[in-house]
């Protein structure tokens, strides 16, 4: 397949970040801009120009522009509603590292992401004293290396692939010193959101490592795979890479089992494999994005229904102190 020929972080440099250009390019009603900045000043908007191109103009009821759009919702506080409402910070172990579940550590390589969902799950994570960073990473490995007991380690953020393929193989490199680890996982919408990050480099990267790599990428509604993320994928999967994808179900958005259905069949066409479908994590902010249980167990039932059991995505709550996501 030809490797994409853009350069990613021009992209990602001239993302919109402000509202008002946000409403002017997709023609939405600029009686929304108030609320729109309001909660922008809270939550950075952030949406690269590659993704603005699969939203429609003038609905603001598209299901892209609903994990993008900053709302007035945003600024009221939920009584479920928690800063860190999957106990990241609990889990912390050493700078950038978090350990939750036996035998596996995520390793906070970046704050960064290209687009900023508005149902982010860790929008007021304390980035500053919590992430490993290039100039910190040492201390992550260290830790690393002296826990014999964790063979995997997940790769997140922020999108470990905001980092240059440069920085991202000597993280990759200084992991894959460690004897006792076999398996990296990077956690990623950069393959979604901007294609083009998806570079012949990264592929040669990931499937060179002494690590096995995976890759779970992260699209919630089938009009979020367009040829671009199709090709980009094909990149990753002729290289040997498996792939997997992780939704989260949003009132609004993919709350049906037709959209759900139609993305696990999509995703599977472009070579991945559904993985997780989680409940909304309730960070501050987010409650209008809630499903309820009842309903959402109805939505699996739907799915096991209609689809193989190997495009059924795991249903799954995760709860702080627990020792594993919980299924529903």
């Amino acid at each position: 397949m030809p490797w994409q020929a853009y350069d990613w972080q021009h992209q990602l440099a001239d993302a919109i970040r402000d509202p008002d250009r946000l409403l002017a390019a997709l023609g939405l009603n600029p009686a929304l801009l108030p609320a729109a900045r309001a909660a922008a000043a809270r939550f950075p908007l952030l949406v690269p120009a590659s993704y603005l191109a699969r939203i429609r103009p003038g609905r603001v009821d598209d299901p892209l522009l609903r994990q993008i759009l900053p709302l007035g919702a945003e600024l009221s506080v939920g009584p479920n509603e928690r800063v860190d409402p999957v106990g990241d910070l609990t889990a912390r172990q050493a700078p950038g590292v978090l350990s939750k579940y036996r035998g596996r550590a995520l390793l906070i390589a970046t704050p960064a992401c290209a687009i900023h969902c508005r149902y982010c799950f860790r929008r007021d994570f304390p980035y500053r004293e919590n992430q490993a960073g290039r100039g910190r990473w040492q201390a992550a490995l260290d830790w690393l290396g002296t826990h014999t007991d964790v063979s995997e380690v997940i790769l997140s953020g922020g999108d470990p692939l905001t980092l240059d393929d440069h920085r991202l193989a000597e993280l990759i490199d200084a992991l894959g010193q460690i004897p006792h680890l076999r398996r990296l996982r990077l956690h990623t919408r950069l393959p979604v959101v901007i294609p083009d990050r998806v570079t012949e480099a990264l592929a040669v990267q990931l499937s060179t490592s002494r690590l096995s790599a995976v890759v779970v990428i992260h699209a919630n509604h089938p009009a979020e795979i367009n040829t671009e993320v199709r090709n980009a994928l094909a990149g990753l999967k002729t290289a040997g890479i498996p792939l997997l994808n992780q939704s989260v179900l949003l009132a609004g958005i993919n709350d049906a089992a037709e959209t759900l259905a139609l993305l696990s069949e999509t995703l599977f066409e472009a070579g991945v494999l559904p993985y997780y479908l989680h409940q909304l994590d309730p960070a501050v902010g987010t409650d209008h994005f809630a499903v309820s249980d009842d309903r959402a167990r109805d939505i699996l039932g739907e799915l096991r229904a209609r689809l193989p059991g190997y495009l059924v995505p795991r249903l799954v709550r995760e709860l702080p102190g627990e020792t594993a996501k919980r299924p529903l």
